[in-house]
């Protein structure tokens, strides 16, 4: 059985209405998944490259931009 999931603690839906995971949902699932996550705290470990590159640059700026 899967835990239930608490919007604003396990995600939150975006400006398009999107349900985006936070990384204390991805840290209980405790492995990358390899989809580019937005918040994903294992450095994209299972993302190919050069999409890996990409999603840390970006993770990077947003990181140095002070969002979320």
């Amino acid at each position: 059985m899967h835990p239930k999931l608490i919007e604003g603690v396990d995600y939150y839906f975006n400006e398009q209405g999107y349900m985006v995971f936070t990384a204390a949902h991805h840290l209980k699932r405790g492995v990358c998944c390899g989809n580019g996550c937005k918040h994903c705290p294992f450095a994209y470990e299972k993302v190919p490259e050069p999409k890996r590159r990409q999603l840390l640059t970006q993770q990077k700026g947003r990181n140095e931009n002070g969002e979320a």
